[in-house]
């Protein structure tokens, strides 16, 4: 479907419920999602943010209410969703280098026995270039910074020539420099492919995103960057200040 000014949503979501053992996890979501934006969701833990993600992916079927991803359900339109799951800290012991997790993206590109042909070896050495990490392609992927390691499996949901890019807390447990250059790679990224972040870093999102949404069962969320007080205390059920843009900080007030 298209809105009003003639531009297609990657998502919609109307009306969204989604419970766990009776427990709500999602109340009520609508989101509209144009494509071509960098749509930042935050907001506390247990506040369904992976969840909501899940929901779009087709992995969650919601117990009432609608979703579509470029106007099909969303196990249709999963083919066109590169996903980056929340960063493992666990040990990588599987003998597997960065070329061939990324050529992972390409699995469903090709039919089931079929060997990776030339294009996929095309799209697969343009998605490292694109996060600055062709020339680590031999590198063992347990070998890597954690920083490197994110750019890795953004580039295998990129091998996968997504429309949509969903991405769970990608910068945890990535150094301050990392992080910065982290998202100054998303923000190139977001000229191709329409993205939508979940994080809890407040202060970066004000900064590189284009859209922020905040989510605590209840989502609350104008279509802009700019986030009411009230909408932030009701989802964090603190007192928080507004966030200063230019030099990324966050500023809370006492408990």
């Amino acid at each position: 479907m298209k809105d009003s000014n003639n531009h297609q949503n990657a998502v919609e979501i109307k009306d969204v419920w989604s419970y766990y053992h009776d427990v709500p996890a999602l109340k009520e979501i609508n989101l509209d999602v144009q494509e071509g934006t960098f749509l930042g969701i935050i907001g506390p833990n247990g506040g369904g943010k992976s969840t909501l993600l899940k929901v779009i992916l087709g992995l969650i079927e919601p117990d009432r209410g609608d979703v579509r991803v470029f106007g099909k359900k969303p196990k249709e339109g999963r083919k066109t969703i590169g996903y980056v799951p929340q960063h493992s800290a666990s040990k990588l012991d599987f003998p597997i280098n960065v070329w061939d997790v990324v050529m992972m993206g390409r699995i469903g590109k090709t039919s089931l026995f079929s060997k990776y042909n030339p294009n996929d070896r095309k799209v697969v050495k343009e998605s490292l270039e694109k996060v600055k990490m062709y020339e680590y392609r031999d590198r063992h992927i347990a070998e890597l910074s954690g920083g490197q390691r994110q750019r890795v499996f953004i580039a295998r949901a990129l091998a996968s020539e997504p429309k949509l890019l969903l991405l769970d807390e990608p910068v945890a447990g990535i150094d301050t420099t990392m992080q910065k250059e982290f998202y100054e790679m998303l923000e190139e990224l977001k000229s191709r492919v329409t993205i939508i972040m979940v994080t809890h870093d407040i202060s970066a999102v004000s900064i590189y995103v284009d859209k922020v949404a905040c989510l605590n069962q209840k989502l609350y969320y104008h279509g802009t960057k700019e986030l009411k007080p009230e909408d932030l205390e009701e989802a964090y059920k603190c007192p928080v200040e507004m966030i200063a843009h230019g030099v990324p900080h966050r500023v809370l007030k006492a408990h």
